[in-house]
């Protein structure tokens, strides 16, 4: 109702020297992976003042699993911990969603309160942890009078692609039994306050494929008695480029992208190995089968073909669903903090989200705030900076959504796709 997001509201408004606070200090010390000590001691500690229950959540990775994120190019990373929270009680619930961590960018601003560490916030991370923490201290305030479970995710890893799920497979969706889920994500280049939605596929999905080639190395003056991974390489990258333009539908919006090429250290040394790493966006569903299945084909013929051998690591990051009912309910409470004009329907982010596994497994909305303005240094820049009027406004968006949907539901029904 009007008058409960109005003090939804002025109360966010009265906490935002402390959710400022807490993004600034988050800001100090980022973290990149699914491990984040700091990040997450922080948060705990947070949840500790405000007497909100806590939990870790997350596991020990498979070595497998570890050792492909070093080929990726991540630190090695051996268990992902997450933080996760409830506030109220019994059904029904609603999980709010925050990821945590950063990015491997040093930041390039002039800002009291950034990183020097080599890496960066430069992905919003911090302040929709701040955002979170702020819906938690309303949310806290509300306790007795809310309808249901809130359950709220501090997620690590969401820059891996693999962040989320696997809090998902520690159980994140259960105990409270998890009925709907809602996400949000700054946008420095929309205006402060303007929210923008997809119904339906939001994010694309990304399959990302690690290929080291081994072939036998020697001296450039006798080929015949090598066998040239770089070659092998440049063929299977002219091959895959060639898939979306001839096996995709040209109706569908297919991103093939080899960002890593490399191999050889001199004009006369065939070497013995040639890395190349292929990524695959696409909000096509059919699409993505179709090329998560061609690209390790035509790398098997190719490699083969040349006498070659290789290593494949594979990774499949799911589209991010937006519930088409669930986002009819939410979008008037989201209205009440904004304003009707500041929300509107926006196409699909070809960029990709880990928030896809939550919304596999239960109706979800993901949203994009406006923290900034047009022509402002967009995510995962050097030079991003976010304009923090919108810190109160999430944390406002956040709590009033739970509180209003839980009140929507405290008569058992669930939300169903």
């Amino acid at each position: 109702m009007e008058t409960q997001a109005n003090a939804i509201r002025d109360r966010a408004n009265a906490l935002r020297g402390q959710i400022t606070e807490d993004r600034r200090a988050l800001h100090r010390i980022p973290e990149i992976g699914t491990d984040l000590p700091d990040t997450s001691s922080y948060i705990e500690r947070r949840l500790d003042e405000m007497g909100v229950s806590w939990s870790r959540c997350g596991r020990e990775l498979p070595v497998q699993m570890t050792e492909d994120f070093i080929r990726a190019g991540f630190p090695r990373m051996e268990r992902a911990t997450g933080v996760t929270a409830v506030i109220g009680s019994g059904s029904p619930c609603i999980l709010l969603r925050a990821d945590m961590d950063a990015l491997p960018i040093r930041e390039d601003n002039d800002l009291d309160f950034q990183s020097n560490s080599g890496y960066g916030h430069m992905c919003g991370h911090d302040s929709h942890a701040a955002m979170l923490l702020g819906a938690a201290q309303i949310l806290k305030e509300r306790e007795g009078s809310l309808k249901g479970t809130v359950k709220l995710m501090f997620q690590p890893g969401e820059e891996t692609g693999a962040g989320a799920r696997l809090l998902v497979e520690d159980g994140l969706l259960e105990n409270p039994k998890v009925d709907a889920a809602f996400g949000l994500h700054v946008q420095p280049t929309m205006r402060t306050g303007e929210l923008g939605y997809s119904v339906g596929v939001n994010s694309a999905s990304l399959d990302t494929f690690i290929l080291k080639i081994r072939g036998k190395g020697g001296h450039s003056s006798q080929p015949q008695l090598c066998i040239d991974p770089v070659m092998i390489m440049n063929q299977i990258y002219q091959a895959v480029n060639l898939l979306a333009t001839r096996e995709a539908d040209p109706a569908a919006m297919v991103a093939l992208t080899c960002g890593v090429a490399r191999g050889g250290t001199a004009v006369n040394i065939i070497p013995d190995e040639a890395e190349l790493h292929i990524g695959v966006r696409t909000l096509d569903v059919e699409a993505a089968e179709h090329l998560t299945k061609r690209v390790p084909e035509l790398i098997d013929h190719y490699v083969k073909a040349w006498r070659g051998e290789y290593e494949l690591t594979v990774f499949h990051t799911p589209c991010t669903y937006s519930d088409e009912a669930l986002c009819s309910e939410l979008v008037p409470h989201i209205r009440e903090i904004l304003g009707g004009n500041h929300v509107r329907q926006i196409p699909p982010m070809t960029g990709t989200e880990d928030f896809g596994y939550v919304t596999s497994e239960v109706p979800g909305m993901f949203a994009f705030l406006g923290a900034g303005e047009p022509g402002r240094a967009p995510l995962h820049n050097p030079h991003m900076v976010l304009n923090e009027d919108v810190l109160p406004l999430g944390s406002a968006v956040y709590a009033n959504v739970a509180v209003s949907w839980l009140e929507g539901h405290s008569g058992g029904e669930s939300c169903a796709r």
